[in-house]
């Protein structure tokens, strides 16, 4: 399967010369497509007490100087902070110095939190494991998209 996609991944760059430049809109939509394959899994994978948590994720583009370039994250919604940031009442009861006196719950239960007794309590880690389960074919999506959509530019532009 690697080497199929290494393959597809070759046969994009030689189009990709062919044609000249990357045409950015091509670029997001391919890089959005597999991105949401991770959202997706990391929705299923949420979590679920009152469904905030999966309601609340979304995708964010960064902006780049660079044409041809395009990142998106898995983020929560700035817009449902009310819902996510919470005062904690005794700040420091765990016994850190450098305690808050707000708590941000999606980033409580990805990386983890120490317990008010002072033990840790690992997080679920359920973007970070989404994001490496479908690696390959989060890839396998962007080459696809990608290919398809520069071999209908070079047949528009009647390069071929």
């Amino acid at each position: 399967m690697r080497l199929k996609l290494e393959v597809d991944a070759r046969e994009l760059q030689k189009n990709l010369k062919k044609l000249g430049k990357v045409p950015q809109k091509h670029v997001t939509a391919a890089a959005k497509k597999g991105m949401n394959i991770v959202l997706k899994d990391a929705k299923s994978n949420a979590p679920y007490d009152t469904g905030q948590l999966k309601k609340g994720m979304i995708l964010q583009g960064e902006k780049s100087r660079y044409k041809g370039k395009k990142v998106y994250r898995v983020v929560f919604d700035p817009a449902m902070n009310d819902v996510f940031q919470k005062k904690v009442k005794n700040p420091g009861e765990s016994g850190s110095p450098n305690a808050k006196d707000t708590a941000y719950y999606p980033a409580s239960m990805e990386y983890g939190y120490f317990a008010r007794n002072g033990r840790y309590i690992p997080g679920y880690r359920f973007i970070h494991n989404s994001l490496q389960n479908n690696a390959e074919k989060m890839e396998r999506t962007i080459i696809t998209t990608m290919k398809q959509k520069i071999d209908a530019e070079i047949r528009k532009a009647g390069l071929k």
